[in-house]
C-alpha cells in the first residue's frame, strides 16, 4: 500500500467515525460509512475482488438482526410492549426501588430477545412514559433512564445474537453460537449483575422509596402505547395473537442454539421466524406488511457491509499489524494477561472511535497473532467484553448509547456527558474487571 493510500485510509476512517457519532441532522449511520467505503474502493485500497468475501461475512449477521427487528415491530403492533409497560407500573405497587429492578429486568430481557439497539429504541420511550405517568421529578428519572440504558447495552454480551458486531466477529473467528454462549454467558452475567448492583448503590438516595400508584385499570391503559395519552387508544388487545406472537419469538430465539448445533446458518432461522410472525398477524387481522417495510431499518445491511470495508482498509494499511506487535508480548505471559490485554484494548478503542469498528479491528488482530484455537476464542471473548461493557465509559462508545442520548434530547430530557460519565467512571471499570476476571476463572476451572 502506498503512503497516499495509507493516509487516505486513516483520514476516511477518522471522518467516518466523527460523522458516525455526530450524525448531523439525524442522518442514519449508513450514509457516512457508505461514502467512506466508496472512496476507499475507488482508490483501490480494498480490491473489488474482496467484495464477495466481505458480503458473505457480514450479510448473515445483518439479516439476523433485521429479522429480530421485524419480530419486535410485530410485537409492538399487537400491544405487547404497551402491555408490559402498564403492567410493570401496577406490579411495583408504589415502590420506587422495585420499579428500578423491574426496569433493569425489562431492559435486560429486551436485549436478550432482540438486540441492544432495538432494546434502546423500545425501552427508552417506555421508561420515559412511566416516569411521566408517575410524575417523577427530573432528578428521580435519571436512575431509571441511565441504568436502563447501560444494562440494555451491556446485555448484548451474554449471547452472540444480540449485537451486530458480535455476530460479524463470531463469523470471522469461526465460533458457533452454542460455544460462544457456553464460554461467555456466565462471566458476562456476573459482570452485568455487578453493574446493576453498583448502579443501585450509586442511585439509592435518588430512587424514590414510594411512588404514586397509577390507576391503570381505570383508564384501560393496557391498550395504550407508552407515547399515547389515556384517551388516545381504546383498541382491545387480541390475546390469542398476543400469546402466539410471544411464543413464536421465544421458540425461534431458542431455535438459534439448535440451529448452531446442527450447522444451520442463523439467518435461515431468523428469516423463518420473522416470516411466520408476520404471516400469523396477517392471518388473524389481515394487516399487511406496509408498517414492517416502512419501519424496518434496511440500511443495516449496507452499514455492516461498508463499515467492514473501512476496517479491512485499516487492516491493509497496517493497523492490525501494529496492534499485533504491541499485543504479542502479552500472549506469552499466560491466559490472564491475554484476556486483560484484549479487554482493555477494546475498551480504549471503543471509547475513542465507537465499538462497531473497534470490535472488528480487535477480531482481525486476534486472528493475526498466530494463537491456537483455544487462545483465539479467549482473546475474542475478551474483545467482546471490552466492546460491549467497557465501551460504556463514554456516550460515544456504542451506537446504542448515542441513539439513547438523541432520544432523550428529543423528549426534552437533559442528561449531560458529565452526568453520564460521573456514573460510568465509577460503575463500568468495576464491571469490566469483574467480567474479565470471571472469564478467566470460568474458562480455567469450569470449562
Amino acid at each position: 500500500m502506498s503512503d497516499y493510500q495509507m493516509w487516505l485510509t486513516v483520514g476516511v476512517f477518522a471522518i467516518t467515525v466523527i460523522f458516525l457519532m455526530w450524525r448531523p441532522r439525524g442522518i442514519n449511520e449508513s450514509i457516512s460509512t457508505t461514502a467512506g467505503a466508496f472512496i476507499l474502493l475507488a482508490a483501490g485500497v480494498v480490491p473489488l475482488t474482496d467484495l464477495i468475501t466481505i458480503f458473505n461475512i457480514v450479510s448473515g449477521a445483518a439479516v439476523t438482526i433485521l429479522s429480530t427487528i421485524v419480530m419486535s415491530l410485530v410485537l409492538d403492533s399487537v400491544g405487547v410492549f404497551r402491555w408490559v409497560a402498564l403492567n410493570l407500573i401496577e406490579r411495583v405497587n408504589g415502590s420506587g426501588r422495585k420499579l428500578f429492578w423491574y426496569v433493569i429486568l425489562l431492559c435486560f430481557l429486551m436485549t436478550i430477545f432482540f438486540n441492544n439497539d432495538g432494546s434502546i429504541l423500545i425501552t427508552t420511550p417506555i421508561i420515559i412514559q412511566i416516569c411521566s405517568m408517575l410524575k417523577l421529578k427530573p432528578h428521580q428519572k435519571i436512575p431509571y433512564l441511565l441504568s436502563g440504558a447501560l444494562i440494555a447495552t451491556a446485555s448484548s454480551a451474554p449471547i452472540g445474537v444480540s449485537n451486530l458486531a458480535n455476530l460479524i466477529a463470531l463469523n470471522i473467528v469461526g465460533l458457533d453460537l452454542n460455544s460462544y454462549t457456553l464460554i461467555m454467558f456466565v462471566p458476562s452475567m456476573i459482570g452485568i449483575a455487578t453493574i446493576a448492583m453498583l448502579l443501585y448503590l450509586y442511585f439509592r438516595k435518588q430512587i424514590p422509596v414510594t411512588i404514586s400508584r397509577y390507576p391503570a385499570r381505570d383508564y384501560s391503559l393496557v391498550n395504550i402505547h407508552p407515547l399515547q395519552q389515556p384517551t388516545e387508544s381504546r383498541t382491545q388487545i387480541d390475546w390469542w395473537l398476543f400469546r402466539v406472537s410471544i411464543c413464536i419469538v421465544v421458540l425461534f430465539r431458542a431455535g438459534f442454539f439448535l440451529a448452531a448445533s446442527l450447522g444451520i446458518p442463523l439467518e435461515y432461522v431468523a428469516i423463518t421466524g420473522a416470516a411466520l410472525i408476520v404471516f400469523v398477524r396477517w392471518f388473524r387481522t389481515k394487516t399487511g406488511i406496509k408498517d414492517i417495510v416502512t419501519k424496518t431499518p434496511w440500511h443495516i445491511l449496507l452499514f455492516a457491509f461498508s463499515i467492514y470495508i473501512i476496517v479491512k482498509s485499516l487492516d491493509n494499511a497496517g493497523l492490525t499489524a501494529a496492534l499485533i506487535n504491541g499485543l504479542q508480548p502479552f500472549a506469552g505471559m499466560g491466559e490472564a494477561s491475554l484476556i486483560a490485554a484484549f479487554g482493555l484494548l477494546l475498551t480504549l478503542l471503543s471509547n475513542i472511535v465507537n465499538n462497531l469498528p473497534s470490535v472488528m479491528i480487535g477480531t482481525l488482530a486476534v486472528l493475526g497473532m498466530g494463537l491456537d484455537p483455544q487462545h483465539v476464542h479467549l482473546a475474542y471473548m475478551a474483545t467482546i467484553i471490552g466492546s460491549d461493557i467497557g465501551s460504556l465509559l463514554t456516550p460515544v462508545g456504542t451506537l446504542a448509547t448515542l441513539i439513547w442520548m438523541f432520544m432523550l434530547r428529543s423528549s426534552k430530557i437533559h442528561i449531560t456527558w458529565k452526568q453520564y460519565m460521573r456514573v460510568t467512571f465509577i460503575v463500568i471499570p468495576v464491571g469490566l474487571i469483574v467480567s474479565l476476571a470471571s472469564l478467566y476463572l470460568w474458562t480455567q476451572y469450569v470449562i
